[in-house]
Order: C-alpha cells, then structure tokens, then sequence
C-alpha cells in the first residue's frame, strides 16, 4: 500500500465529494491546503483526537501545507454535534488557559515545525455585522434544526440558542479565510465541513473536499469523549497511559491499532492470545507518546502491579500514628484510622462520600479482597488499593 492509499483509506469514514476524485488531485503533485480545527473546550486533548492530527501529519510528509486551527473563537459558542444539550459558556480566560496547553500536546503526533497553527478569532473577530449578516444568509435554518441532535433537543423541550445555529457558518468560514482544497474531522463535523464546501463553491468557485474519520472508542466502550471520564490523553504519564489501554475491551485491539498508533498496516497483529496483543498496543501508544524506554517502564510496572500483585514503589505510605482527621461537611464522623480516613488523608478521594461511592462499586480493595464497609478499620502493614492505579501502603 502506498503513502496516498493509506492516506486516503486507514481510518478514514467518508470522503466528499468522492475519494477517486481527490486520489487523483494528489497524485497530480498540486499542493494542497489542509486544515483540522479543534475548539478548546478542555486543556486535553485525548487519543481520539489525535487521529485527524495523524492524517494531517500524513499530509505533511506528502509535502502540502496544513493547518492546524485553534478555535478559539468557535469555542465562545460551543459546536452541537455531538451535544444532547447546550454546551457550558467557557471564558475566554480558560478558553486562553487551555489552548496553550494544545501545542505541547498536539507536537507528539504533528510536526508542528512543519505546519501553520492560527487561531480563528484572527479573523472572525473582525467580522462586521454587516459581514456576518451576508454570510448566514448563504445558509439555511432548516437544514439546522433537521439535524438528529436538534431535533432530539427541541422535540424533548429543550432550547437550542441562536449562537448555535451559526456555528456551522463559522467554522464553513474558517474554511474559506483558509483557502482549503481538504478539510479533515469526525464523521460528526460532516455538516459544519460541508458549510465550509458550500462557501468556497460560492464565494470562490472553488471545489474542495470533506475527509472524515471513524471515532475511537473509549475504554468503556463509547466514542472517546473529553466529558465521559473514558479518555486516554496525550498527557498522560506512562504508567497511565499504558494501564488505560490494557483495560480496552479485547473486540477494539485492532481499532486501536489501527487509528491509535503509526505502526504500518502490514505490521498490526492479527491473531494470538489478547493478552499479549494488548501489551502490544499498550506499549506502541506509550512509545509514541513518550519514549520506547517509557514503555519498557510502564510494563514493567503493570507486570509487577497487575500480573505478580507487587506494590508499586510509588505507592503512598500513610503512618496510622499520624494520620489527621479531615471532615467533609458533608461526610459523618470517621474513626481517625478507617480506610476510609487514610484514603482521604493520602488524597486519593476528597470525602467518605467519595469514598463509599467507590467501595459499593467495588472498586476498593485490601490485599485482594473487595472490601465492603466504608468504615473498615486500617491495619498496619497492609496496602489499599482504591481503582486500578492508586495504592496507599499502610504502617
């Protein structure tokens, strides 16, 4: 398989107009104007996300010019496409906050060296209302609200605000500001992609193309999402990274690497014990988002951790002749020496409240017993094990 069918084929959903049209505008060596653009809604960016930046990376060694977008202004909005409900207003603070983390993030997958990163309010903050009114005419209402979320929304008696309705508009003129022969997200962008189609046909009398991809599922098995607490971020330490993939579901090993990682296509394993596949994978994402001796590491530590039930050696050590009470307001009296105490001593829970949420999931163990009284006492020389990566060595 060649650079450009890969390009065009691994992980890819949907290509609009069609993919043997823009097969053979690349092999015409035009260089082309490629964009992502991601709003800031969060300070991460998650594994999910980084697999337009693959292909935007694809790209860059093919030699065209891509863009990556900050969307800083889009985000003062909020995009519905993938929201059952209206977004939360974010500042334009955090809106800062976040997006200087975005770079750092982004350069472990994209070359950034290589590639232009501009932020939309460059632009749109500049737009008149004068302007603005000439461009939301282009576009109709009604393709809007027939959308399967707006519709869901209205039909319950949910609101759905006028700033939303010309979020797809926006981002359409981010498309066409950037001159952009390809433009690359989730299959969920597809309309607010095929705006930015219908204003450079217009405006431009230029064809340009829609490339969306197929959406990675998170480790409880629904799309990767930076709210559903099911995400793998490019921030991540090691260890974590490493410990969140071995807990993917068997069925997604190849999803992951196929959409996760650079390994080439005739290099995934097929076939074996899913085991050993999934150390595998788990140890080709941390590589890449790491180092290879980072993921010799995070083996080695889910090996003894999980696999030969070691204590790891960051284990936290809480001394039960010196723990301090803490009461949350809402929390009843603890025994200064309850498990329940030491875990919020050591910070690994912020109230009994937590605390016994935790322990009637289950997900509270000393030794390897579940425990299921919150109000169990400590015993020395034993180690509480609170969810799959936070251990507290008792003495």
């Amino acid at each position: 398989m060649d650079k450009i069918d890969e390009l065009l084929t691994r992980g890819v959903a949907n290509i609009i107009p069609g993919k043997s049209e823009l097969e053979k505008l690349l092999h015409s060596g035009k260089k082309l104007n490629i964009y992502c653009g991601f709003d800031v809604t969060a300070p991460h960016l998650h594994v999910g996300n980084a697999v337009p930046l693959r292909k935007l990376q694809q790209f860059v060694e093919l030699g065209h010019h891509v863009t990556f977008l900050i969307g800083d202004f889009t985000t003062l909005i909020g995009d519905t496409s993938d929201k059952e409900t209206e977004r939360p207003v974010i500042t334009e603070e955090q809106i800062e906050e976040n997006w200087q983390n975005f770079a750092s993030q982004a350069g472990k997958i994209l070359d950034l060296s290589k590639i232009s990163v501009r932020r939309n309010s460059e632009w749109l903050d500049k737009l008149t209302p004068r302007e603005l009114i000439k461009t939301i005419r282009r576009f109709s209402l009604n393709d809007f609200i027939s959308r399967e979320l707006i519709k869901k929304r209205l039909s319950s008696g949910g609101s759905v605000n006028l700033a939303e309705a010309i979020y797809p508009v926006l981002q359409g003129y981010d498309s066409y500001f950037l001159d952009t022969d390809i433009q690359v997200g989730a299959t969920d962008q597809t309309f607010n992609m095929q705006a930015g189609r219908t204003m450079l046909k217009q405006l431009k009398s230029k064809d340009s193309f829609v490339m969306s991809f197929n959406f990675l599922t998170g480790t409880d098995g629904r799309k990767m999402s930076k709210s559903w607490g099911n995400a793998i971020w490019l921030d991540d330490s090691p260890t974590d990274v490493f410990g969140k993939v071995m807990s993917v579901k068997d069925e997604l090993i190849e999803e992951y690497f196929t959409l996760a990682t650079n390994l080439p296509l005739d290099q995934i394993p097929h076939g074996g014990h899913p085991m050993e596949l999934k150390k595998k994978l788990a140890w080709q994402i941390t590589s890449e988002l790491h180092s290879s001796k980072d993921a010799d590491s995070a083996q080695k530590y889910f090996e003894n951790t999980f696999e030969n039930k070691q204590t790891p050696d960051d284990a936290i050590l809480v001394s039960l002749d010196k723990v301090k009470l803490t009461i949350h307001p809402q929390d009843i009296p603890l025994s200064p020496t309850s498990l329940a105490s030491i875990a919020i001593n050591a910070g690994t829970v912020s109230s009994n409240s937590e605390f016994k949420r935790l322990v009637n999931q289950g997900a509270v163990e000393v030794g390897e017993s579940k425990i299921t009284d919150p109000q169990e006492e400590a015993q020395p020389g034993t180690v509480l094990k609170i969810g799959k990566r936070r251990f507290i060595k008792i003495q």
